[in-house]
């Protein structure tokens, strides 16, 4: 028994003995508070803070996730290296922190530090090799000396490279290494005559197999500023056509390749809808909802949602009226409208509208935008738009006293175009016997509006007025987020009519204003 105690008390000193620390020595350095930092995607975040005495500073090791951390100085200076659960004792001192840098103990930064030191040696042979050559024309025999000595220079650095990963396949620096390199495209299949077969075959192949030399397992990819490059290289313009319907399908397919509780598919799902959803081109919050449906409001295996790292009330925020949001992305047709005019015996139904295009308009009598936007709407119309065949279906809000300020309004600024609204006496119905207005189960009667009409705010998803969509004549939706000044623009382009004078020149004040109502 004695003997399995000592046996069990040796194993827990081992245990002590081996906790991963983090030491490091910048010789010549005063006496100061440093900073750990770590990288998650392309951000850096504090990753702890310790006393640096006599130039020596040590970190716990087992607070930290495998990943490229850093240490900051003051006055804002850094270096960075590999952290993967080993102890780290480095030692280096200023001027050039990774150039002096001694690896005491961590084999993960005895071939980094070699690498970086290998690799920046032969960046600035390369620079003045380029810099030589610019002095020659392309005809010249130094020019082509150059060139030689370039392509060398290239040659040597892939085999280091490779080398480095072929002979360190499993450590995190081999693994980062090989993440920086690009993939090798075979040549495009040629026919019998040599002519290609596919001009676009090497594109192709290099999109289908970016990802090849990373390894999508490992979550400490995740934390380094290449990782986050690559993602976005790979999501952005160079790569793929910027249309929500070509970007959708390759963010599908690569987010679902990842492991679900991993860190990696964590940054990747959330950059992927960040980024979508916080872009400047129309349209593109078709990316965002779709993500969010598809990776926030689902349901995995275990009963919760597939975004893990968010907390439930934050879901239920982000996913509340997302089935009406998705019917309102450009390229769908949204919900039918059936509305009362002003005389509230009127009922107008926005699909019966017979037009080339329709701009669907919400709008408040008392919100002070709309109080600017509506009589300039009003004005395109009757000057421009109307003899065009394009029509205003303009939904107002009409409830209480607000019904005799919307009748008021479009009385005094001579409203011209369809001015329909979820009246007050809708209202009073509705609260009465809503049956008498819309379709139930059970009842064939034909009802004059519908359950959407009624609930118009939620349908539409209005939180904030005025909110305009363009139509087209099948009562899909081509634009919205537009001001007065970008519908007359859009309008004269997709009218053939471009050439017209302007009734009203680019505002951006406004036309920033209508993007954010969305």
């Amino acid at each position: 028994m004695k003997r399995i105690y000592c046996l069990l008390l040796f194993t827990c000193l081992i245990h002590l003995v081996s906790a991963q620390k983090i030491r490091i020595k910048v010789l010549g350095q005063k006496d100061t508070t440093v900073h750990l930092f770590k990288y998650f995607g392309q951000s850096k975040y504090y990753a702890d803070t310790a006393e640096m005495k006599n130039g020596e500073v040590v970190f716990d090791g087992k607070k930290q996730v495998p990943g490229m951390l850093g240490l900051l100085l003051p006055e804002q200076k850094n270096f960075e290296f590999i952290y993967n659960n080993e102890d780290i004792h480095l030692e280096t001192t200023s001027s050039d922190y990774v150039k002096n840098m001694k690896v005491k103990k961590s084999e993960e930064n005895r071939i980094f530090i070699a690498y970086v030191n290998f690799i920046t040696e032969k960046r600035v042979e390369m620079n003045k090799l380029s810099e030589e050559r610019g002095k020659y024309e392309k005809k010249d025999d130094a020019y082509k000396i150059m060139s030689d000595k370039i392509e060398a220079l290239d040659k040597e650095v892939a085999s280091y490279q490779k080398n480095l990963i072929s002979q360190h396949p499993l450590k995190l620096v081999g693994k980062i290494v090989k993440m920086t390199m690009d993939i090798t495209i075979p040549e495009s299949p040629r026919d019998i005559n040599g002519k290609e077969i596919d001009p676009d075959f090497r594109f192709k192949y290099y999109r289908s197999h970016f990802w090849d030399n990373v390894d999508l397992s490992c979550d400490a990819l995740v934390n380094n500023q290449v990782f986050h490059n690559k993602l976005e290289f790979y999501f952005g313009k160079s790569m793929m056509y910027q249309y929500w319907d070509t970007i959708i399908p390759y963010a599908f397919d690569f987010c679902d390749r990842l492991e679900p509780k991993s860190k990696m598919f964590e940054y990747c799902v959330g950059w992927i809808t960040s980024n979508f959803g916080k872009s400047d081109i129309m349209g593109m919050d078709k990316v965002y909802l779709y993500m969010v449906n598809r990776y926030y409001c689902s349901i995995n295996p275990e009963g919760k949602s597939p975004a893990f790292w968010i907390k439930d009330d934050k879901i239920k925020e982000i996913c509340d009226n997302i089935d009406n949001k998705i019917k309102l992305v450009v390229g769908s047709k949204p919900p039918n409208l059936i509305l009362l005019d002003s005389t509230d015996t009127k009922w107008y139904d926005m699909y019966d509208i017979d037009a080339e295009y329709t701009i669907l308009y919400f709008w408040d009598p008392e919100c002070g935008h709309c109080k600017t936007t509506t009589p300039k709407l009003n004005e395109l119309y009757v000057k421009k738009l109307r003899a065009r065949n394009v029509e205003v279906f303009a939904v107002g809000k009409a409830i209480d006293k607000d019904f005799e300020n919307w009748k008021k309004f479009i009385r005094d600024k001579k409203l011209e175009f369809i001015n329909v609204a979820f009246t007050d006496k809708l209202y009073k119905l509705a609260l009465k016997d809503p049956n008498s207005l819309v379709p139930v189960p059970g009842d064939p009667s034909k009802k004059p509006t519908t359950l959407e009409s009624l609930n118009y705010h939620k349908t539409y998803d209005i939180s904030s007025t005025p909110v305009i969509y363009l139509l087209d004549k099948d009562k899909k939706i081509i634009a919205k987020r537009l001001g007065i000044s970008q519908i007359e623009d859009m309008l004269d382009h997709l009218q053939n009519k471009k050439d017209e004078p302007k009734l009203f020149p680019p505002n951006k004040e406004e036309d920033e204003q209508m993007q954010q109502k969305h």
